[in-house]
């Protein structure tokens, strides 16, 4: 039978059950051969009690019809004593007398006690050995009748019947302990199922695990594993799809370093080595570029919070941004809008100040020199904005959709990029529970923009 794993720590979840079923039918049974040895002793006790009484009136009613005759009967009664020891035979002393106490007949190994006592029945002592003893009288008072057992005899024939009536119990116990260890393997058998499933898998085997023949209290594992499953799937489909493009676009970079480098090895005019280094830096400077947004998704993508969540006032951030960023006069002139009462947001401010960069950095890039660009903060229809604007000659409508997409830099984009900027401000904006939008605007240029939709970055 499995059980747990060489190396884990952790129970196995079928003896964990067997103990506990064990445990509770062994209490159980317990309970009930407490409760039926000591209900069978009852019983049994009350049995003698009443064979004691029944030998009492048969020797009352004997001893008025032979009183002349009572050495034939003290003769009769000493043979019909059981010569062998049963417990259900246990030897009956007596005692007859009259009323006043004085003694007529009685039997050799009978107790002495008085035959004056009050009727009924009493425990006394023997020769150091507890009796039980009955006093009956008769309806004239002129006979007195006791009769004794010893009580050691009775509660050997009380042990035997109450015995008899737990032992059944004791037998079918492990017939019952064994049912109950097939009923639970055959019940947990569905979990052994499901570990040989995901043991026997492959890696590249993400595919979700069968629920149909799971039982219904397995259900939630099982959904739980094939969310897990599906977000293994994703993540490893996006690594694939992500180390394939960075290997593409490095590759470029790397080839024309590569190139130039030759070039300047081999060439013996000096302005054409000056060009292939000059070359060679900005091959470089590219890379450079390409990695760093690369490991800014990278360490973007696993998160499923903000690392580090605040009141971010975004005005404030774009005036500070706009301060920090040096602006060439052949770039164009960018502008603030920003909204003359505080704007917050819940977020992270070096994220958002990225945002911010990565925007206005793709509009300086891939518009015409002298471009005016616009910086806004505001809220527009209860929604919260914070985005750059542009009267350049925008983006083709057909590739409005794609613009986020890692890598993409459009047909007419000629300016140098990694085509990662707005992918970074996609998965910024989802964990900002923001939206990335980009559109043309009516009267010519672009706007790209995160929105909080109502009060959804509100603090």
């Amino acid at each position: 039978m499995p059980g747990t794993a060489p190396g884990m720590s952790g129970q196995s979840l079928r003896w964990r059950l067997l103990r506990a079923v064990f445990a509770t039918a062994f209490l159980v049974w317990g309970l009930i051969a407490i409760l039926s040895y000591g209900q069978a002793r009852h019983e049994a006790e009350e049995l003698m009690d009443g064979h004691l009484a029944q030998s009492a009136r048969l020797l009352l009613a004997l001893i008025r019809d032979n009183e002349s005759h009572l050495a034939d009967l003290a003769t009769r009664l000493a043979l019909a004593r059981s010569s062998e020891d049963r417990p259900y035979e246990s030897p009956l002393e007596f005692q007859i007398g009259r009323a006043d106490g004085s003694l007529l007949l009685r039997s050799e190994y009978a107790p002495a006690s008085s035959l004056a006592a009050a009727p009924g029945y009493e425990n006394i002592a023997h020769h150091g050995h507890p009796w039980r003893v009955l006093t009956i009288a008769a309806p004239s008072d002129d006979y007195r009748v006791q009769v004794a057992q010893s009580i050691d005899l009775r509660d050997r024939a009380a042990l035997e019947v109450a015995s008899k009536t737990v032992l059944p119990i004791a037998l079918i116990s492990p017939l019952l302990l064994l049912l109950i260890y097939f009923s639970v393997r055959r019940g947990l058998k569905p979990l052994d199922d499901l570990a040989a499933d995901v043991a026997a898998r492959s890696p590249e085997n993400l595919k979700p695990l069968a629920r149909r023949t799971a039982p219904r209290e397995v259900q939630p594992l099982l959904a739980a594993l094939n969310r897990l499953l599906a977000r293994l799937a994703d993540a490893l489909d996006k690594e694939r799809r992500f180390t394939a493009d960075a290997a593409h676009e490095l590759r470029t970079p790397l080839a024309v370093v590569k190139i130039q480098a030759q070039v300047a090895q081999l060439s013996r005019n000096p302005d054409d080595r000056q060009h292939a280094l000059k070359q060679i830096v900005f091959g470089a400077d590219r890379a450079a570029r390409v990695l760093e947004q690369l490991l800014r998704l990278a360490r973007l993508d696993p998160l499923a919070e903000l690392p580090s969540a605040g009141k971010v006032d975004l005005g404030e951030l774009a005036r500070r941004l706009l301060v920090e960023t040096a602006v060439t006069a052949d770039a164009g002139s960018v502008h603030l809008q920003a909204s003359a009462t505080p704007l917050l947001v819940r977020g992270d401010a070096e994220l958002l100040e990225i945002v911010l960069r990565n925007l206005l950095d793709n509009a300086l890039r891939y518009t015409p020199p002298g471009t005016k660009v616009t910086l806004f903060v505001q809220r527009r229809n209860g929604d919260i904005l914070l985005g750059v604007a542009d009267d350049g000659p925008g983006v083709a409508p057909e590739e409005l959709s794609r613009l986020a997409e890692r890598f993409y830099r459009g047909r007419d984009a000629h300016a140098e990029g990694s085509g990662l900027g707005l992918a970074i401000v996609q998965r910024i904006a989802e964990l900002h529970a923001a939206c990335l939008e980009v559109e043309n605007l009516s009267g010519g240029g672009f706007e790209a923009r995160l929105r909080w939709v109502g009060s959804a970055g509100v603090p």
